[in-house]
């Protein structure tokens, strides 16, 4: 089989750097377009220069119709609205699009999940390995405690970082509720403040700390009467994650319409 030929959105930005040196050393996958939000000051500039790379000739542009004519795939780590927007083209286009993207609401999930009849789509909150092991393993770990234990889930990440819960904790917090058979948005505690009554039993609780340039730390508490389990990811380089979501483009090419998580390419969905 050819090369798979990827496009990075958001090129310009940390992890899109980091994509693009990944795709550069990954056998089997090459950059084939490089998309930036229109009006960047960082359009038309090298991708490969960008990324710590030699020149490589693919030049950051915001016409994601233009660059997708020749592309299979495009890695999408940006914001809702962007993502959003590259959806329609992705799908049209018959592009496998993997999403890495935060913050989405509900109807941004219900846009996405459209085009998964004609369109391959790998969408997850966190595309490392050891976080989607972590998520699993928090999964079983709640159908084994009763709700005598109570689950809190915490992260911290840098200081730029624009959304809250991330969207790895909200991962941990649906593979928590997944193993307890409730709904998240029913039991989830996003925030405490003042006067807030003793814990609901069954809550599932979310803290967020934001500071420096912490890549990611996730925790999940599983808090007893006389004892307490925790789970912990430690992210020490973003690196990790567009490994993850290269592997994902290479793995989803060969599948079918649908829509596909991390945990499917890591075949963990049955663990």
């Amino acid at each position: 089989m050819s090369d798979m030929r990827l496009i990075v959105a958001g090129a310009g930005g940390r992890m899109g750097r980091a994509l693009t040196r990944v795709i550069s050393e990954t056998k089997g996958a090459v950059l084939a377009g490089a998309l930036e939000a229109p009006g960047s000051e960082l359009l038309g500039k090298d991708a490969g220069v960008l990324a710590g790379l030699p020149a490589n000739g693919v030049k950051l542009s915001a016409d994601l119709w233009s660059m997708s004519a020749d592309a299979d795939g495009i890695l999408d780590f940006t914001v809702p609205a962007a993502t959003i927007a590259n959806v329609a083209i992705a799908a049209e286009r018959g592009l496998v699009h993997v999403i890495g993207t935060t913050g989405l609401s509900s109807s941004d999930d219900a846009v996405i999940k459209s085009v998964t009849s004609r369109a391959i789509v790998v969408k997850s909150g966190n595309m490392s390995l050891g976080v989607n092991l972590l998520a699993a393993l928090v999964k079983r770990v709640a159908q084994s405690l009763d709700e005598s234990f109570d689950i809190e889930i915490l992260e911290m990440h840098h200081r730029a970082k624009i959304d809250a819960p991330s969207g790895t904790a909200l991962m941990l917090g649906e593979a928590a509720a997944s193993g307890r058979k409730i709904a998240l948005d029913q039991h989830a505690a996003r925030g405490r403040d003042g006067i807030t009554g003793a814990r609901r039993t069954g809550d599932i609780g979310f803290a967020s700390l934001r500071g420096g340039s912490v890549t990611g730390d996730h925790s999940v508490i599983f808090a007893g009467p006389m004892e307490r389990i925790e789970l912990t990811h430690r992210a020490e380089d973003r690196t990790m994650f567009a490994q993850g979501a290269v592997k994902a483009a290479l793995w989803a090419r060969s599948q079918k319409p649908g829509m596909y998580s991390m945990a499917d390419v890591l075949g963990l969905s049955d663990f």
